[in-house]
């Protein structure tokens, strides 16, 4: 690894340790992340990474300090950027952590944050050529919890979903809430199509409230494409004309089959498309 990382305002070689020990995240994932995508050399959707980030430290009863926002952290993100040498596509990671000491109980509630930023071969979002086959995770339930919904580093469910999608043979693997909805994919957001409306799991059924998950609702609703929250069964799943997941890197990722089922991608493109139309 070449470049920088920003560790509270301080770029540091990203070759060099570069965490203090005592780091709570590292010990008790007690921190929260937003993975934040670049085009043509700047993060975009940052007012919504955010408000995600800042709800979460709320939940968490962190401290920030007054001066975060997401003006802040543009400028610190994009600063990193230009020093790691990304004109055009890029990632970016953002971590705020909780201040080092204590056990469970900590003894601050403020934060440090860090953030890393690398080359992404895409300067836009483009649609997979080959959908993705998926199939259910049947292993671990996710709980349906008030911080469900947020990004925190608490993210073995998703780490076993992806190495048991690697041993079935498929490219991902959809998780379920112990009342046995379908709320999401091992690293992104579920979206059913069928007959030109869209069926996304409601944030009240455990999913997490994706920056994507929201920017594909809003275009929808811009364009006149009905949106409904509801529970995902895997009967809705067979009967569907379309299936795509979306997060915040790839943007929109069509989905070819569910075991025996294979679906069009009309939608997908579509909206592909429109949400280039946004940021490019």
């Amino acid at each position: 690894m070449s470049g920088f990382v920003n560790f509270n305002g301080s770029l540091l070689p990203a070759d060099k340790y570069s965490i203090m020990a005592g780091n709570r995240a590292y010990l008790y994932g007690d921190g929260l992340f937003e993975t934040i995508r670049v085009i043509n050399g700047k993060a975009i959707n940052l007012d919504n990474h955010y408000m995600r980030l800042s709800e979460g430290m709320e939940a968490l009863q962190m401290k920030p300090p007054a001066n975060y926002s997401a003006s802040f952290f543009e400028e610190q993100i994009n600063e990193l950027v230009e020093q790691n040498n990304i004109e055009q596509g890029g990632r970016v990671r953002l971590s705020v952590d909780r201040k080092p000491g204590g056990n469970f109980l900590p003894n601050s509630s403020h934060v440090d944050y860090y953030i890393e930023a690398y080359h992404h071969d895409e300067n836009r979002f483009v649609l997979n050529d080959r959908g993705y086959k998926i199939d259910l995770y049947d292993e671990i339930k996710k709980d349906i919890s008030p911080l469900a919904k947020y990004k925190t580093k608490n993210a073995l469910i998703y780490i076993m979903a992806k190495l048991s999608s690697q041993e079935k043979g498929v490219d991902d693997l959809l998780i379920q809430n112990y009342k046995m909805g379908i709320i999401e994919g091992g690293s992104s957001n579920l979206f059913v199509v069928s007959n030109g409306v869209l069926y996304t799991p409601g944030l009240d059924l455990g999913p997490l409230a994706g920056t994507m998950r929201m920017q594909i609702i809003n275009i929808a609703l811009q364009n006149g494409i009905k949106v409904y929250e509801c529970n995902i069964s895997p009967q809705n799943l067979l009967v569907a004309d379309e299936v795509f997941l979306t997060n915040a890197i790839q943007g929109v990722i069509w989905v070819d089959s569910y075991r025996t089922k294979h679906y069009g991608k009309e939608m997908a493109k579509n909206l592909t498309s429109l949400l280039n139309d946004q940021w490019i």
